[in-house]
Order: C-alpha cells, then sequence, then structure tokens
C-alpha cells in the first residue's frame, strides 16, 4: 500500500467505503441498486488505471536515473580525455567516448563527425537526420553500426519512439555481435515503456540477459524487469 501514490490510496478507500456501505443493506436492495454496481466498477477501474500509471512512472524515473548515470560516466570519459591532452599523452586503451573505428575516406569521417557533433551538442533532430543520411550513404561504412546506434538514441531523445525501436532492433537484428547491441536494446526496452507495450520491453530486457548476460546492460535489464 505504501507504494501507491495519495490519488490510488484515495480511490482505493472509497471503494472500500462502498463495499462496506452495501455490506449493511439488505441482500435485494444491494443487488437492485445498479448505480452502487456501476460505481464500484468506475472505482476498479480507476484504481486498474492509476496501477498501470504508477507502475510507468517508477519505469521511467529508473529510464532517467539511468540516463543520468551515462551522463555521468560520459562526462568521466571527457575529463579523461582532456587530461591525456593536457598532458600530451594518449590512454592506454584508445577513446574513453566514442567509436574507435574510423573510416578510409576523409569525406565518408567528415559526414559521421558531422552528425555526431550535432548529437554531442544535444541537437538530437538535426542528429538525427545526419546519422540517417550517413547511414543511407555509407551502408557498409565501419561507422555505420555506430551511427545506426547514435540515430536510435536521437530518435529516443526526440520522442520518436516507434522510430527508435525499429532502428535498435535493425542493429541486433543484422549485427547481433556488435558491442552496442545490448544498449541498443535498452534503449529499444526504454521506447517500449514510453509506448505502454510492457510486454514489449520485457522480451528486449530479457534477450539481454539471454543473449549478453555478461554485460552491464544485462545487470540493468534485471533491475527494469523488476517494476515491471
Amino acid at each position: 500500500m505504501n507504494a501507491l501514490s495519495a490519488g490510488t490510496r484515495a480511490i482505493f478507500a472509497a471503494g472500500m467505503l462502498i463495499l462496506m456501505s452495501l455490506g449493511t443493506m439488505p441482500a435485494a436492495q444491494a443487488f437492485s441498486d445498479d448505480e452502487a454496481r456501476k460505481a464500484i466498477l468506475e472505482l476498479r477501474q480507476q484504481l486498474q488505471q492509476a496501477t498501470q500509471r504508477n507502475q510507468q512512472a517508477r519505469l521511467q524515473l529508473a529510464d532517467q536515473i539511468e540516463s543520468l548515470r551515462t551522463e555521468v560516466a560520459n562526462m568521466r570519459g571527457q575529463l579523461e580525455q582532456l587530461h591525456y591532452i593536457v598532458n600530451g599523452a594518449q590512454p592506454a586503451n584508445g577513446p574513453q567516448q566514442g567509436s574507435s573505428a574510423q573510416a578510409s575516406d576523409p569525406q565518408e569521417q567528415a559526414a559521421y563527425e558531422a552528425a555526431a557533433q550535432l548529437y554531442r551538442s544535444g541537437k538530437y533532430k538535426e542528429a538525427a537526420a545526419g546519422f540517417a543520411s550517413f547511414t543511407q550513404a555509407y551502408p557498409d561504412s565501419p561507422l555505420t553500426g555506430d551511427a545506426t546506434f547514435y540515430l536510435g538514441s536521437s530518435q529516443y531523445a526526440t520522442r520518436s519512439f516507434a522510430n527508435s525501436i525499429k532502428t535498435m532492433q535493425g542493429l541486433v537484428s543484422a549485427s547481433p555481435k556488435d558491442p552496442r547491441a545490448p544498449d541498443a536494446l535498452l534503449v529499444a526496452a526504454a521506447s517500449q515503456i514510453e509506448l505502454n507495450d510492457l510486454a514489449g520491453a520485457k522480451a528486449s530486457l530479457q534477450q539481454i540477459i539471454r543473449d549478453y548476460p555478461s554485460t552491464s546492460a544485462a545487470e540493468t535489464a534485471k533491475s527494469r524487469l523488476k517494476l515491471l
């Protein structure tokens, strides 16, 4: 009961009062009272809707917390990169952020970097257009996997949830061993939650746990499943 919102508790309490009052009435009167039965059905429906809203709110909050954690991790990576740049060195394990892949064609690389810069600047609508153009122009590029992932992420950021799901599922289907595949499924699940497709979200999260059990995304997926 503590997990329910104040509005939900109020609806529940009102329903209990009606049920208690009906219990004190003669059976004939109680069962002939269509208005009371209608009120009970309406209260049950309201309680169910309120419970669903609470569940979705918890899931959205979990997504927001995860997004904040990702942003903090990215900021730490940027700070580490800056440290190495200032000291004239390169990190032993390569870049901490973005793709380690490089295109041999300078024009191809420039097209990717232009879209990536839009994404880093928070211009997600423009970034989505840039990444979509890149994947169409360079389908065989070593950067196509990253471009597809950030296309789906940009679509999620602009609340184009159905397109984000299609993009991320397409990435996983085409390249199931791509390092970003489990994270792509997390974004797909988040989009499915936004669309109130909880069955689809469960399937995406379960796929992460089944196919990518050793990843950090699998741990996140387990936490999300507990909220569904």
